[in-house]
């Protein structure tokens, strides 16, 4: 059951097609919503258009950022908005006390400015039910990369996932039920049995130099440096790396290029091949999220 947000005026600031059906549940729940950077229908009372972030954060309770946050650049990520949408400390203060901001995951730049303003960021994919539901799109979408760029089936491919986490377990999961021939490498002895009892190969990293010379396509999903320049030279020159971790990534892209490898980075899936789906999902959580903290914040 969804909550009722009738009368709570919350901002939603750039974003992609995901935030488009987000604004549009807000609504839908009585939230007075004002948005900046996205093609909604300027609807009033409920939606409102502005041009400005300043605008837009006047009296509002609660404000909604895109699921990557603030890019490296320092301005919030927005694929509709042709001038740069900056998110600066000056305006996160004029905030209500404790004031809830939502993201998926947040870069250093967004926590620093954040940790300066008394507001309070909550980063939604590190909760378990958007992160798993958001691996299924993740998974597809690493798949067709793969489909894409290789000149083999996924079946009978011998396709190598590391990491087994809630992503690298969906991914492995797909491939498994593909037909491929699937090597799961994990940290964890936990995940190497699950993965084993699931009719998966598992390994360990340690055993990963030794083993990465039979694999066809890869799937990387751990958000530190694993494919180092030593891995990829004991790589095989045709084989696809597609790397689904947070940027930069757990691969060496330069080495790769200079050994005539393929590999690709490829943050962000569920926003670029299942939008709508990525969308139901933070529309799923996002107004529950807010009316609890809405409420925390009541209480106090």
């Amino acid at each position: 059951m969804q909550p009722d947000l009738k009368g709570v005026k919350v901002a939603v600031l750039g974003g992609d097609a995901r935030e488009i059906v987000l604004v549009s549940t807000l609504s839908r729940l009585g939230a007075y919503v004002r948005v900046v950077g996205l093609p909604v229908k300027n609807d009033p009372p409920h939606v409102t258009l502005y041009q400005s972030l300043e605008e837009a954060l006047e009296e509002v309770q609660a404000v909604i950022l895109p699921v990557p946050g603030i890019l490296e650049s320092g301005n919030l990520y927005c694929v509709y908005e042709e001038k740069p949408l900056v998110l600066s400390e000056a305006l996160l203060v004029k905030l209500p006390p404790q004031a809830p901001i939502f993201v998926g995951f947040a870069r250093p730049k967004l926590k620093e400015i954040v940790q300066r303003s008394n507001v309070k960021l909550i980063t939604v994919l590190d909760l378990d039910e958007v992160a798993i539901l958001n691996s299924i799109p993740s998974a597809e979408g690493a798949v067709q990369m793969a489909m894409e760029n290789t000149a083999i089936t996924i079946h009978n491919s011998e396709s190598f996932v590391l990491g087994f986490g809630r992503t690298g377990a969906s991914i492995a999961r797909l491939l498994h039920g593909m037909g491929a021939k699937v090597t799961v490498v994990a940290r964890s002895a936990t995940h190497r049995a699950r993965a084993y009892e699931m009719g998966m190969k598992s390994i360990s990293f340690e055993e990963l130099p030794d083993a990465i010379t039979q694999a066809e396509i890869i799937f990387n999903t751990v958000p530190i440096l694993i494919l180092t320049n030593c891995i990829l030279n004991k790589t095989r020159e045709d084989a696809v790396i597609i790397d689904v971790a947070s940027p930069p990534g757990g691969t060496d892209f330069e080495a790769a290029a200079r050994l005539g490898i393929k590999a690709l980075l490829a943050p962000g899936l569920p926003g670029k091949v299942a939008p709508k789906t990525a969308g139901q999902i933070l529309s799923r959580v996002i107004p529950n999220l807010l009316a609890q903290e809405l409420q925390r914040k009541s209480g106090q």
